[in-house]
Parts: structure tokens; sequence; C-alpha cells
């Protein structure tokens, strides 16, 4: 089983729990419609990975920054920066069938994840940045979320067991793109102007 890092110790997620369409600009890049309801996906503990790969079986990945919040008793206990590799042609590709997607989301190395740390208590101001190399491409928080933490989280427990650990991934703001091999990725966690928590991955 795949881990992150939490002040310092080892978490175990036993799975990834997703938020789709959560940020009204990036449902308009898209194309998409507004759904009526949260739209929520699973990835598996296999999709943990460490490493920013261009592509995958010959397919250019897409990256989507997230805030990315942990669970412990049944509540969330820290946030940390989070990215949500898509391969975007098969996902099209299976949507436009009505087939599920799981295929273009779920796959190994899927989710990449900075250190977490504690939640603040000012959680409704926090926001996540993604520079690439150097250059801001994704900005977004709380504030522009469809969905804010505490909707999402009622909504989880309405379906599913929360386990301890677990992570949730709040969504995307606009500025998804595809990853390039060579490009240098800088992801960060905001409380009100300040950098909480960051990673960085250099793409292959």
């Amino acid at each position: 089983m795949r881990s992150v890092n939490f002040a310092g110790q080892a978490i175990t997620p036993s799975k990834i729990l997703c938020v789709g369409r959560n940020y009204v600009a990036h449902i308009s890049e898209l194309g998409n419609d507004i759904p009526d309801d949260m739209v929520i996906f699973i990835k598996p503990n296999s999709a943990i990975g460490h490493t920013l790969n261009a592509k995958v079986d010959g397919e250019v990945l897409h990256y989507e920054g997230e805030l990315v919040f942990l669970v412990s008793g049944n509540q969330f206990v820290a946030v940390g920066f989070g990215i949500d590799l898509t391969r975007r042609q098969l996902q099209s590709t299976l949507k436009d069938k009505g087939l599920p997607w799981e295929r273009a989301k779920a796959f190994d190395g899927a989710a990449l994840f900075s250190d977490f740390v504690a939640l603040p208590e000012a959680a409704d101001h926090l926001y996540l940045r993604l520079d690439i190399d150097g250059q801001t491409r994704q900005f977004g928080g709380v504030e522009s979320m469809i969905y804010k933490p505490d909707v999402i989280l009622r909504e989880l427990q309405a379906f599913t067991t929360l386990e301890d650990g677990d992570l949730v991934m709040t969504g995307t703001p606009a500025g998804v793109g595809a990853v390039q091999a060579g490009e240098t990725f800088h992801g960060s966690v905001l409380l009100e102007g300040d950098i909480i928590a960051s990673a960085s991955w250099s793409a292959i």
C-alpha cells in the first residue's frame, strides 16, 4: 500500500475520493455543463505516485492542481496540494460512449501529493497555486468552489464510510493542460498569501 506524509508520519489512505466540476471556470474551459449534483469518483490507493509522467501508454497526460484534505475521525484534519493526472483523450472517448472513465483517472501514478499540514481554523481562506517553469498556470481557492469543504464532507459521509487517512481531492480551477517532459511543476497551498504546504516535480 502506498502512503502520504503528515506531521512526519506515513499515512496510508484506503481510497482517494475526488470531486469533479467544482470550479465554474474549469467547467467552462472543458466545455462541460454545470452538474445538478456533486460529481464524485474514486481513485484507488495504487494511484498514489511520486513521479510526474508526461505520458502513459503513449498518451499525453493532463494536469489538474487541487486542494486535498486528509480525513481522520470522520473529519478533515489536514490539507495538502495534489495533482490529478488525466488521460484526457481516453476520458473523452469513454464519456462519448457513455462508459465509466476510471481507466482515464485511476491508473497507477495518477495522483501526486505534497506533504500534508494540519488544517488551519481559517480553512475558508485556503488557495492553491500551480507554477510550471516559474509561470503560474492555476490559481483558485475555497471561495471559488461550487461545493465548499463542509458540504463535500457531508455529501461523502452520506454514501460511504470515510476511513482514517482517506484523501479528498476537491476539484481544479481553470488552467489545466498537457504535461510536457522536462517541465518543472511547483504546487503550493496558501493561507492568506502565505505558503503552508508545497511540492515540486520534474516531468519525465
